[in-house]
């Protein structure tokens, strides 16, 4: 049998450098967790939520699928989303796509790849909603640049489509949502110029958003 000791000498190590910084760190975590933001992202290994926006375990509530897709019938998705706004009461939902993601790339081949063509599905919708924009770019690198843009400005409207995003804007509820994207090759977040505070204004959001980046 193979044990991963390693990782637990490492958790050791962690544990011991987050007590030795701050003695009551652990204490506060298990009296209660109050975080602003959820953030809604990629479950690819190189893009760790708390990490790249420098905040502690307890400060960010998170939730990672495959290319950072919100779909409404996803319960997994929604119960987290609904968690967030109506129990935690966070005031930030953060949509963050990265570039390069494989996801993303799946879509765009057209070969089988089993089980996860059923996920891919919801994808290559979005890839068909934008395909003049983004054929017409001429390397498949900018294809997929543009399409993982393109799909986490569409992750956004899914996100405030929601019956729960759109009941917490009714209740008063202060709930921004905010479409940004990653670069895994310098470690820098982009924010897309895409954040909704209510819903009166979301379709104009929507469309400048794709606007100014098909049109980049």
């Amino acid at each position: 049998m193979v044990m991963l000791n390693h990782l637990f000498d490492n958790n050791r190590a962690w544990a011991d450098t987050m007590t030795a910084r701050d003695p009551q760190f652990f204490q506060r975590l298990v009296a209660q967790q109050t975080p602003q933001y959820l953030w809604i992202g990629c479950a690819d290994s190189r893009v760790p939520a708390n990490e790249i926006i420098g905040l502690l375990p307890g400060e960010v509530f998170v939730h990672r699928n495959m290319a950072n897709a919100v779909i409404h019938t996803d319960l997994n998705c929604l119960s987290v989303l609904q968690y967030a706004v109506e129990v935690l009461k966070v005031q930030h939902i953060i949509v963050c796509g990265h570039y390069g993601c494989g996801g993303i790339r799946a879509a765009l081949d057209t070969r089988e790849l089993g089980l996860i063509d059923n996920w891919l599905r919801h994808l290559k919708d979005v890839y068909q909603l934008h395909s003049a924009a983004l054929d017409a770019l001429p390397t498949e690198s900018e294809r997929l640049d543009r399409f993982c843009e393109l799909n986490m400005i569409e992750q956004v409207n899914h996100v405030c489509q929601t019956t729960i995003v759109q009941g917490a804007w009714r209740r008063g509820q202060s709930l921004a949502v905010h479409g940004w994207i990653y670069g895994v090759a310098d470690g820098l977040l982009h924010d897309l110029k895409l954040t909704a505070a209510s819903a009166d204004p979301l379709s104009a959001l929507y469309r400048m958003a794709v606007s100014e980046t098909v049109n980049r």
